[in-house]
């Protein structure tokens, strides 16, 4: 990687500004009170940190917590990361109660060497990239670490703000793995390539779709973005989702995919999402249901390729994975990579979905890396620049 890494930085007797993503779910835990429900995220980030402090550098951190839109609320704080935090890193967490302001001046000038400084997203500032509000959040480090993947493709003030008011900004352990292996499979993948895309909607993932054409050997498309190419092929998908002013691209990409593109054969259908319907199996999609999961041939087929390959790149269930009426197909790709993993085949997930059915599914630990960034990776997919990396700075 060209950029700047934790690496190559000297961090003995600095702060460390350290953008994290703990964009992690709360919800209320015993007694009413908030709590983390799934440390993924702050897991991820241990790494870098423990590096810092080992180092002989201070974290002072910054991260966003949902979409508050820059009014500070309990529901929002990350209070409850601070402690989880703290138990995972087994350090003391010094947590600011605002920002920029002097709570969070009054921790990053204490004597603790990890402090949290609270919800970026409390300020306006912050996804607007105001230059002002970038300033007082660099003002907190000597120099700056971005190991925040997940908001690599925003422009944000905490992300690259921060780095035009601060000398040496680096890639973080985390945000430098993610963009390896997604370089490796892009750049050199080990053939036959594969990938899967699922999910609702055709037009979330045309970009990456073109991008990666000419890069894979097989694409398996799955979800409900497939029934728009399904019916553009002119097949009857009955009342499923359909947008329909993408059936010519669609079509168009059929076309020049020269035979990639591997489509479902039959689906698991119903008249109405719910657990509770009598769904059953078809080739042929009847009017008034909807396909809402791969058939038992097509997650046969897609399973074939996937353990044949070398390289296997996931975002997007194949189905309404929530319901188990629906979850057979994404739970058939989960179990397939983790055999292709197995097989010594790369393996890469990403995606809050594909995450969360390889996690129900106990395989989160079997494929060779999970992206804790689902958009990010997309736009890497795409092809495009993720701004949080370029903001950077290049390498000595």
């Amino acid at each position: 990687m060209a950029k700047l890494t934790l690496g190559n930085l000297d961090v003995r007797g600095k702060r460390v500004l350290v953008r994290v993503d703990f964009n992690v779910p709360i919800e209320a835990g015993p007694f009413g009170r908030l709590v983390v429900s799934d440390d993924t995220r702050i897991r991820a980030a241990l790494e870098t940190l423990r590096t810092i402090l080992e180092a002989g550098g201070r974290a002072i951190l910054i991260s966003h917590l949902g979409r508050p839109n820059g009014v500070p609320s309990a529901r929002f704080s990350l209070a409850p990361v601070a402690k989880q935090l703290e138990a995972l890193l087994k350090f003391p967490v010094k947590f600011a109660s605002d920002t920029v302001g002097p709570a969070a001046t009054a921790a990053v000038n204490s004597n603790t060497d990890v402090v949290l400084l609270e919800n970026t997203r409390f300020a306006t500032g912050e996804t607007r990239n105001d230059p002002g509000f970038a300033a007082r959040l660099a003002a907190f480090g000597d120099v700056f670490v971005n190991d925040a993947f997940g908001t690599a493709h925003r422009t944000h003030a905490s992300n690259v703000g921060v780095t035009h008011c601060i000398n040496r900004s680096a890639a973080g352990l985390l945000l430098e793995r993610e963009i390896s292996y997604l370089t490796r499979v892009t750049e050199t993948p080990e053939r036959p390539f594969v990938a899967i895309l699922g999910g609702a909607k055709v037009s979330d993932k045309i970009g990456v779709i073109v991008n990666l054409l000419p890069k894979v050997d097989s694409l398996l498309i799955g979800g409900a973005m497939s029934y728009t190419f399904l019916k553009a092929l002119g097949h009857s998908v009955g009342s499923s989702l359909v947008e329909y002013d993408r059936l010519d691209e669609a079509l168009r990409l059929l076309e020049v995919a020269g035979g990639k593109i591997h489509l479902p054969e039959d689906h698991v259908v119903a008249g109405h999402i719910s657990n509770d319907v009598d769904a059953r199996v078809c080739e042929v999609i009847p009017d008034g249901m909807m396909g809402l999961d791969i058939g038992p041939l097509t997650c046969a087929a897609f399973k074939g390729k996937v353990l044949s390959a070398r390289t296997v790149v996931w975002n997007g269930p194949m189905g309404v994975f929530e319901l188990p009426s629906f979850a057979a197909g994404t739970q058939a790709m989960a179990e397939a990579l983790a055999m292709a993993t197995e097989n010594d085949a790369v393996t890469i997930v990403g995606g809050g979905d594909s995450v969360a059915a390889l996690t129900r599914g106990g395989y989160a630990d079997t494929v060779t890396h999970v992206s804790t960034g689902g958009g990010a990776m997309l736009t890497f997919l795409e092809g495009n620049v993720l701004p949080g990396l370029a903001a950077l700075s290049d390498q000595d």
